[in-house]
């Protein structure tokens, strides 16, 4: 625990936020109780994991309410303070001023503490491809969701729930320039670890609403046209254009229950890797990707290890282990599924390649199998190591969006998704998740995922069309990803 002395001694080594920590017993509560008592507001979230589709990783994060936000819609950055727009500005590249904003911040680091602690957390839409690449930034589709671009929260109050220990880390960010910054921040936290003691107020009842099932749920296409897309899709592979296109369809419903419930009900379906809720306001976001966009983690000597893991080829799960044992082997003797897989696997090494040394980029995992709830996938892991200088920015320019959800080759299959697909992606297909304080980050792509907003709720999913792809069954692909989604969505309608 840090005190007084050593908290001004951090300040005079130039450190501009000290994080004070209370470690705390929280063996009677769950990450969810602790969002619930701590945060359960707008701009904040809640992040979980299960490793492997069956243990639950160790580390949950709880983001409580955030101060500040940034928000990039078209090379507009709006800085959010309270609630309330306090600044906005051009930016000419968003994505570099996403790592100004992050190395404004000096933080000390302190031993014996989770990976991260604090920092950025948030998504990148789809539509920072246009960011990344020019001449993807004319996209002239409708905007139905109209959520920014880029939206990251400072996080600088967590909880950190270390699920092994059954304890929970609080940790308050102090300004050393305010003035009695140490006492305050010691008082929040005495306040927090209260609140927590002092249980929080009642769950609200179940609305108990009508049973619903995926056929109320309404597509950007009927199955007909979605159909039809793929074979324009094909055209285009068949005339050289592409090897791969990953087209989707939105589909929508009216929703008027409580967002947390979703994310409750697709926690219990559907754990998965990246697990996560966001709060932001007058939108939520609920998913529970199995996929990661990138890892980006520095050991001791501060050399970067970046990881990706393509994840393509998908059954859906068998009703007994024999007829599971039996999809997955069909699974990995497909020509079709293993052909494409390998190419995602190159389009990776290719991806961290271009930002990773000489010499340091390895397939180190390829073709297993990943079960979830209501589907299995092959996944495989690549990695690299950084080359000096580099930021989780370059990280993030070298493989946005993923080829898992884009294509192959990727700028030329996303132009064919811009010309197919009728609304803008928004926030489905990104990336979601955080960049630390000291350049650590951790984003998933932002599938199994969904957006709620103005009484609407909205899951997208998509398909990897190649030249013998059949329509009818890539359509059904694209609804069994969403499966997941549709019944944690009638289970919170209905009532948890």
């Amino acid at each position: 625990m840090i005190d007084q002395i050593q908290f001004d001694a951090l300040a005079r080594e130039g450190h501009n936020r000290i994080p004070l920590v209370r470690e705390v017993l929280s063996d009677l509560d769950t990450p969810l109780s602790v969002y619930l008592k701590l945060a359960d507001g707008p701009y904040t979230f809640l992040l979980e994991s299960v490793e492997g589709g069956a243990n639950w990783g160790r580390y949950s994060i709880i983001g409580l309410p955030a101060r500040r936000v940034f928000s990039f819609r078209a090379h507009t950055l709006s800085v959010i303070e309270d609630g309330a727009v306090v600044e906005t500005r051009e930016v000419a590249d968003p994505l570099a001023e996403v790592e100004k904003l992050r190395t404004q911040y000096r933080v000390p680091h302190l031993p014996d503490l989770p990976a991260f602690t604090g920092g950025l957390v948030g998504y990148f839409g789809f539509e920072t491809v246009g960011y990344v690449e020019s001449r993807l930034a004319s996209w002239d589709r409708a905007d139905e969701l109209g959520t920014p671009d880029i939206l990251l929260m400072l996080a600088e109050e967590v909880a950190v729930f270390d699920n092994l220990k059954g304890r929970l880390y609080l940790i308050v960010h102090a300004d050393p320039s305010r003035p009695h910054a140490y006492a305050r921040a010691q008082r929040r936290l005495d306040a927090l670890a209260h609140h927590l003691r002092q249980g929080g107020a009642a769950y609200p009842q179940p609305t108990h609403g009508a049973a619903l099932d995926e056929r109320d749920f309404k597509s950007s296409f009927t199955q007909e046209a979605f159909e039809a897309m793929v074979e324009r899709c094909k055209e285009y592979i068949r005339a050289g254009d592409v090897f791969q296109v990953v087209p989707s369809q939105r589909l929508s419903i009216g929703f008027n229950a409580r967002p947390v419930d979703v994310y409750r009900a697709l926690r219990a379906l559907n754990p998965s890797p990246y697990m996560y809720f966001f709060d932001l306001g007058e939108t939520q976001i609920v998913g529970s990707s199995p996929e990661i966009l990138a890892r980006l983690k520095h050991d001791k000597l501060k050399q970067g290890k970046v990881i990706v893991r393509p994840l393509a080829g998908t059954r859906r799960r068998g009703a007994t282990p024999e007829q599971d044992a039996a999809l997955e082997k069909e699974l990995l003797a497909d020509p079709k599924e293993r052909a494409e897989h390998l190419m995602l696997i190159d389009l990776g090494r290719n991806d961290i390649g271009r930002i990773s040394e000489t010499g340091s980029v390895e397939v180190s995992d390829s073709f297993a199998i990943e079960r979830y709830s209501h589907v299995m996938h092959i996944v495989s892991e690549v990695q690299g190591t950084l080359k000096p200088g580099l930021s989780y920015m370059d990280v993030l320019r070298a493989t946005f969006p993923a080829g898992t959800v884009s294509g192959a080759p990727k700028i030329r299959a996303i132009e064919v998704i811009q010309e197919q697909e009728p609304f803008k992606r928004n926030v489905y297909s990104g990336a979601i998740g955080w960049i630390g304080w000291w350049g650590d980050a951790d984003t998933a792509i932002a599938i199994r995922t969904a957006v709620i907003q103005n009484g609407r709720l909205h899951v997208q999913a998509g398909a990897g069309i190649v030249y013998d792809s059949d329509p009818a069954a890539e359509y059904e692909e694209t609804m069994n990803k969403g499966r997941a989604l549709f019944r944690a969505v009638a289970q919170a309608v209905r009532g948890l």
